[in-house]
């Protein structure tokens, strides 16, 4: 499936969580949101610009914990937004919160090649 444009994230559900997150060929960063979450949205614009800027190396998905809750049940997701890393099929790392692109950028860096 080809990528959407630049910088926008594909919001992925339990039908194509499969072939985007467990059969990817490179990291993946999941971003677990709602539209309801004042810190999702500060924060959706720099998970954009890090998709952008790393788009070789990463992939970047979102996740609508409203819409797909068993996908927030099956990685015990209890606050948003809330991030998890893919990498070879398996979740290698997770944290909760928005936090400032450099934040950000220091988590990705082992998955960013």
């Amino acid at each position: 499936m080809p990528h959407s444009s630049a910088g926008s994230v594909d919001s992925v559900t339990e039908r194509t969580f499969p072939t985007r997150v467990l059969q990817a060929t490179k990291p993946v960063l999941i971003q677990f949101w709602a539209p309801w979450c004042g810190p999702c949205i500060r924060v959706t614009p720099i998970v954009e610009q890090l998709a952008a800027e790393h788009a070789d190396t990463l992939d970047v998905v979102k996740v609508h914990v409203d819409e797909e809750p068993e996908l927030a049940i099956r990685h015990r997701i209890t606050s948003i937004p809330a991030f998890v890393v893919y990498a070879d099929g398996a979740p290698v790392q997770s944290w909760t919160g928005a936090a400032p692109k450099s934040v950000l950028a220091h988590n990705l860096a082992p998955y960013l090649g």
